[in-house]
């Protein structure tokens, strides 16, 4: 992969993030968890680059994006939507994703997994992270029928700095 500035970055966030999904990956190459994500953004905040996603804690993938301060989003070809959907169904606790997949992970530069076959890398690094609450939302009630019941918490939102950008 190559190694661009975020600013040259050509593809479209709301088709990358909403139409083509990515896979959040955080963890050390020694031990990963990776899930598929469509909620989303890319831009600039504070001066920086950055990418913000949305992780209920109750994932799996959210106890290795605790514990580490920099993460992995990989956007794949449309020939691995069935791998995004299995991880996207499917949870680390209970299956090795990388050996039910066709996706190889592989370890940046930088040290952070991310996958071998995406057609774009950002690496991620934490800047803010806040629990959403019931009380911030305008309308609640317009919102959470379709996405919050007793039994699926709340998001967390990552605001992160976009450290590197790679492209096949």
């Amino acid at each position: 992969m190559q190694q661009i500035e975020f600013t040259a970055l050509q593809k479209n966030p709301a088709v990358l993030i909403g139409k083509q999904w990515m896979l959040i990956t955080a963890g050390t190459p020694e031990s990963f968890n990776c899930m598929t994500a469509s909620w989303g953004g890319l831009g600039f905040l504070w001066n920086r680059p950055v990418a913000f996603v949305f992780v209920r804690p109750n994932r799996h993938t959210a106890v290795f994006m605790e514990e580490q301060p920099s993460f992995t989003l990989s956007f794949m070809p449309e020939q691995y939507r069935s791998d995004l959907l299995f991880c996207g169904r499917n949870s680390g606790k209970d299956v090795d994703k990388m050996a039910a997949t066709g996706l190889s992970p592989i370890t940046t530069e930088n040290g952070l997994v991310a996958m071998a076959d995406a057609d774009l890398v950002l690496e991620c690094r934490k800047m803010a992270v806040a629990t959403m609450q019931e009380a911030d939302f305008v309308d609640f009630a317009e919102v959470s029928p379709q996405w919050y019941d007793p039994t699926n918490p709340l998001h967390k939102v990552y605001i992160c700095e976009i450290s590197a950008t790679w492209v096949r």
